[in-house]
């Protein structure tokens, strides 16, 4: 298997669907904009999300892939080992998803009301679509799950790009709906979008099918049987779940929290605020991810400590180097970012000025979402998966005791703003704790260049608080000309801070070079 060419696939479609997803937002933002029918959508999207985050891609993909690959290993290689076990999984997880699904179907207006508390704003109206939405968009859930068990068994075939090409259906499918299919009002484009949701589902578990057959694995549903191997599948999923979970519900309670206490159109700002966040830590995570952090696994699985230590300094290093100047640039730029990318059609300049303050206090935590990638894996690869859980559950409440108190004096503002000091309290517990255990120290150069890195980030947003007065007409402007403006204010804001960086020695191209070499393992 070439690892570098798996990795860089994956990080190259990875790419393809970010881009995608926020050119759907564009156009959900000119077509639907930040009110009543976006909320509803909003919140029934989240529920099958939360779900798919917990189990589909997240839990689930990180218990049952390594249990195929070993079944496979102590039978000699024997790949029909793993696929028994696959079907066993598969019959059990087939009837437990339908029974779920229905039920949540079924139960979706009390659940969207415990929710929301309503919507205090939109009122039954409002509370009805969003449950109609949720019935519409919940069978994705159920799709995703079976994609993600297929995914699963073809990326331990070293088949990456299929599984990888999967989440470009889903945005695919939705910029059609919004292109094509879009109604006569907000509410029926909405209502396209929880289809197209659903639809992508399918699409997507087609897709696996398909590559699977072609790759000889098919797989046959028996009567359920609760096995050994499935009885220890579902004891690994439920902590690693409880892991991933805590950011998921963190955003489930702010959301649920906008929904009841806030004026309509917060769900939307918060939504548009976060996707804008997300799309540089997703790039810079999928780069530190590929070039440092399976290096730093490798290295600790084979005790050798001291080398460790200096590859996770220097996989903080170039996160700080990435995000902190991304963190201030979406702090400084806000509101000329917004209204560039999303201030369009039924999306207005109130929508603009909302969205952009909650990505001013989202992109806060930039930096530590990052930290928490590079940090995390110094316990997973000593076998403890405990402490970062209960990190990750420490952080929950802090999020969740914050939302109550900066609700009130700070609106959607406030539930950002805890989200992102959450993220820095997850991050720094991470760190104290692996310092604590003598895994992880600041080495010198670490310190010295980190004090540079954020001299050369308060230049750059200097220079881009300067810049905004002037490239602001051209951000309300048409497409060209708004082009021009993000393309002035990117590229004249990357100039500044690696130029100033690489004037004050926040870092040279040659360590940089070799921090992103991927060596082979030995």
């Amino acid at each position: 298997m070439n690892l570098v060419r798996a990795t860089a696939t994956i990080g190259g479609l990875t790419l393809v669907s970010r881009i995608l997803g926020f050119i759907r937002d564009m156009l959900m933002a000119r077509f639907v904009g930040a009110g009543f029918a976006s909320d509803a959508f909003l919140i029934a999207f989240r529920l099958p999300n939360l779900f798919r985050a917990l189990f589909a891609e997240g839990a689930f993909a990180s218990a049952f892939v390594p249990m195929f690959n070993r079944t496979i290993g102590e039978n000699r290689n024997d790949l029909h080992a793993g696929l028994r076990f696959a079907e066993d999984v598969l019959s059990v997880l087939v009837p437990v998803l339908l029974l779920f699904t229905g039920a949540m179907m079924i139960a979706a207006g009390p659940i969207v009301w415990a929710m929301t508390g309503g919507f205090a704003d939109g009122g039954p109206d409002k509370l009805a679509l969003a449950t109609q939405f949720t019935r519409i968009t919940f069978p994705y859930l159920m799709l995703i799950s079976l994609v993600s068990l297929l995914g699963g068994i073809l990326n331990s075939l070293s088949r990456f790009w299929v599984n990888a090409a999967a989440p470009v259906l889903l945005n695919l499918c939705l910029i059609g709906g919004l292109l094509f299919f879009r109604g006569h009002s907000d509410v029926e484009t909405a209502r396209t979008q929880s289809i197209a949701v659903t639809v992508s589902g399918v699409l997507q578990l087609l897709w696996l099918i398909w590559s699977c057959r072609r790759a000889g694995v098919v797989l046959r549903l028996k009567r359920p049987r609760l096995t050994p191997q499935v009885r220890t599948l579902l004891r690994i999923i439920w902590p690693a779940a409880l892991g991933a979970g805590a950011v998921q519900f963190n955003l489930l309670i702010s959301t649920a929290l906008a929904a009841r206490f806030l004026p309509q159109g917060s769900v939307s700002y918060l939504y548009y605020a976060d996707r804008l966040n997300q799309l540089p830590l997703g790039l810079i995570g999928i780069g530190i991810g590929t070039a440092m952090l399976p290096t730093l696994s490798r290295q600790i699985g084979r005790g050798e400590d001291a080398p460790a230590m200096h590859t996770q300094n220097r996989a903080i290093e170039l996160s700080l180097l990435l995000t902190l100047p991304a963190a201030a640039a979406l702090m400084a730029s806000a509101t000329p970012l917004i209204r560039a990318l999303l201030q369009h059609g039924a999306f207005t300049v109130q929508d603009t000025l909302a969205s952009a303050s909650a990505l001013a206090a989202f992109s806060i935590g930039l930096p530590a979402y990052v930290l928490i990638k590079v940090l995390t894996p110094g316990f997973y690869a000593r076998a403890d998966t405990r402490t970062p859980v209960r990190i990750a559950l420490v952080a929950m409440l802090v999020n969740l005791v914050l939302n109550l108190i900066l609700i009130w004096p700070m609106a959607h503002v406030g539930l950002a703003l805890s989200t992102a000091i959450s993220a820095w309290v997850n991050a720094g517990l991470l760190y104290w704790t692996l310092h604590r255990r003598a895994h992880l120290t600041l080495d010198p150069r670490l310190r010295a260049r980190g004090i540079r890195m954020i001299a050369a980030t308060a230049a750059m947003a200097a220079a881009l608080l300067l810049l905004n007065p002037f490239l602001e007409p051209l951000m309300g402007d048409g497409v060209l000309m708004r082009g021009v403006g993000l393309a002035l204010l990117i590229g004249i804001g990357g100039l500044v801070y690696f130029g100033v960086a690489f004037a004050i020695g926040a870092f040279n191209l040659g360590d940089l070079r070799a921090q992103l070499t991927r060596r082979r393992p030995a």
